[in-house]
């Protein structure tokens, strides 16, 4: 189900919480559950099976691993393993298995037959989710949860089921037993959903049209100019597309008494691509830190490991965008550069002013995120070709002064909204204390939502693009 469709929006969460609020305590948890499940099977009701499976899975395993490790038993680490094994095989079945048959096609002298299961929605994130919890049980970050129907919310909450963030279970299972929904988390998470929403259909949707129609563009067609719009609109795409999902699903479990941490920290106004990094998709990346980087001697070892860590997780993170070895390219490309800054370029950079620091950031991460796109690495190197000024058409033609035209306005509001201004301007006007000010805040956000109605009715470009990973 879509977050940002009309019947999402006027009906499945007005329903859920009414239906919540009016629950008794006792069987919120519950009702939560069940919410999650009709939400789940409404997109994939083939896969609510699969997730029923792998959550039931993953609490006998933990629940073993805690009663061995509160019995001073051995064998946690066997249980571990088996239960890090289920779940990667799982995944690796949906959703790598026929990039690793191509991949063998590629090489063998005979072919094999490639599975054609489709990818369940979510399964990187729920699946990661399910390690995360296996790991704070068996490293006592946290206990063994022995109720199953909080087990289920754990693994299937709604609001972050298809699109994130990655909770770790730790930051979860305090909430578990009690999570009141207050006026105070209310009042956050409005804006939350609204501005969300706004980013989402407003910004993505009509960036990812202006970018679908540049990238259809024949090859003869394709001037640097056009290119390097197509690239502009994706990139500001994929951060509003995501983001704005993020924060509707961190404002939705506000309002059902969750608190999640921000998944996004205005990454565009980086001036390194460590600083991007620490701002893009905060709980993935926390996620390879606490359970890769780390177990692997993190920073504490020698340089060269040091160097082999990094790079193992900036591969597995391309790895968990999609099964293609073009993401595999882009992890591997980012990973390189953040050495490049950590190691040879760290000095040069920190005399390097701000600005520039900046700009060459933006640069990186935007030709990284034509390898992101690209369907295979020919068509990378030609799209990158034609942003660094081959082919016989000039740099800019007609082609790129009408999209220009087209979509300036358009350009000129994503480059505006991946700053905290707007966040800003709201957080004004609410404390300020001043009825002008909470009046003011109240139709600023009336406004964007009306605005945003239209555009859920009329949408032809409505895709969310994580969907995928």
């Amino acid at each position: 189900m879509n977050l940002s469709t009309l019947f999402f929006v006027f009906a499945f969460l007005p329903v859920s919480l009414i239906l919540y609020l009016v629950c008794p305590r006792v069987c919120k948890n519950a009702l939560l559950v069940l919410i999650s499940f009709v939400f789940y099977a409404w997109g994939s009701p083939v896969y609510l099976l699969l997730l029923l499976l792998v959550t039931v899975f993953n609490y006998c395993v933990g629940l073993d691993i805690g009663n061995c490790a509160e019995l001073g038993q051995r064998g946690t680490k066997f249980l571990l393993v088996i239960g890090v094994l289920f779940n990667l095989l799982l995944l690796g079945f949906y959703k790598y298995a026929a990039f690793a048959i191509e991949t063998l096609n590629a090489i063998l002298p005979f072919t094999l037959n490639a599975p054609s299961a489709a990818l369940p929605l979510g399964i990187s994130f729920f699946t990661f989710q399910n390690l995360s919890y296996l790991s704070d049980v068996y490293h006592r970050r946290a206990p063994a949860q022995k109720n199953p129907l909080d087990f289920c919310l754990y693994v299937s909450f709604f609001p972050k089921m298809i699109s994130g963030p990655i909770v770790e279970y730790a930051q979860f299972e305090p909430q578990l037993k009690s999570h009141p929904v207050t006026l105070y988390k209310v009042s956050e998470a409005v804006p939350m959903l609204v501005l969300g929403l706004a980013k989402k259909v407003l910004l993505a949707d009509n960036l990812g049209a202006a970018f679908q129609s540049i990238s259809a563009l024949s090859s003869g067609s394709l001037s640097g100019g056009a290119a390097w719009l197509g690239a502009i609109c994706y990139s500001l795409q994929l951060y509003f597309d995501f983001s704005g999902y993020s924060d509707m699903a961190i404002g939705m479990a506000k309002l059902f008494g969750f608190d999640f941490d921000a998944n996004f920290d205005h990454p565009y106004l980086s001036a390194s691509l460590t600083e991007f990094w620490r701002r893009w998709h905060i709980s993935l990346g926390r996620w390879f830190r606490d359970y890769v980087y780390i177990p692997l001697g993190g920073s504490r070892v020698s340089t060269p490991k040091c160097i082999r860590n990094l790079l193992i997780v900036w591969i597995l993170t391309g790895l968990w965008h999609g099964a293609s070895w073009t993401f595999v390219a882009w992890g591997l490309y980012h990973g390189i550069l953040l050495l490049l800054e950590k190691y040879p370029l760290k000095g040069i950079l920190a005399k390097t002013p701000s600005p520039i620091r900046h700009i060459l950031t933006l640069l990186a991460v935007i030709v990284g995120w034509v390898l992101f796109f690209s369907p295979d690495f020919s068509s990378a190197i030609f799209y990158l070709g034609r942003m660094f000024g081959t082919g016989s058409r000039a740099f800019w033609d007609s082609t790129a002064k009408y999209y220009f035209a087209a979509n300036w306005k358009l350009l000129v509001l994503g480059i505006l909204g991946c700053g905290p201004w707007i966040r800003t301007l709201y957080r004004h006007l609410v404390f300020s204390r001043r009825s002008p000010g909470l009046v003011l805040s109240a139709l600023l956000l009336i406004g964007i939502f009306l605005l945003c109605v239209p555009y859920m009715t009329n949408a032809t470009y409505q895709s969310f693009l994580y969907a995928q990973f």
